[in-house]
This record gives structure tokens, C-alpha cells and sequence, in this order.
């Protein structure tokens, strides 16, 4: 069995990576929630706005570093549909 490493290693980043994106997306309606809510300070929204776009942005770095597209991070489940929200 031949294995080219260079699939291999995208493969896998491309799965860590659609973790890291599901846990994302999941904090990012958390937020909007707790805002919704009043439960946070003017200082502790900005502060979680400037967070959540610095990730959004080190994921687009890391997609391109191995080239994956978002779709790419979407895994299809089937009959339950594809894991994450499509936009």
C-alpha cells in the first residue's frame, strides 16, 4: 500500500481543522447569546468581537497554508447532512 504523505498530512489537517471550525462557529453563537442577553460589558464585546475575528482570520491562514477550501472543512453526514451550517 502506497501512501503519498503530502495527502495524508492534509487529510488530517483537514480534519483537525474542521473541529477547530465547529468549536468556532459553536463560540461564536454562544457569544451572540450571552450579548443578546446583557450579560456582558461594552469592554468584555469588544474584547470577544476582536477575539473571534483573530481566529476567523488564523483559520483562513491555516486553510490556505494547506490549501482547503471552507467547503473542504464541511463533512457530509449523510443522511443527516453536511456537519456544519452552510452560509
Amino acid at each position: 500500500m502506497e501512501v503519498d504523505p503530502e495527502s495524508v498530512e492534509r487529510g488530517l489537517a483537514g480534519l483537525v481543522l474542521t473541529i477547530i471550525e465547529l468549536l468556532r462557529q459553536l463560540m461564536e453563537r454562544q457569544a451572540l447569546r450571552r450579548v443578546e442577553q446583557g450579560g456582558l460589558s461594552d469592554e468584555q464585546i469588544e474584547e470577544l468581537g476582536l477575539t473571534l475575528m483573530a481566529l476567523e482570520e488564523r483559520m483562513e491562514e491555516l486553510r490556505e497554508h494547506f490549501g482547503l477550501e471552507p467547503e473542504d472543512l464541511n463533512i457530509d453526514l449523510g443522511p443527516l447532512g453536511p456537519l456544519l451550517p452552510r452560509d
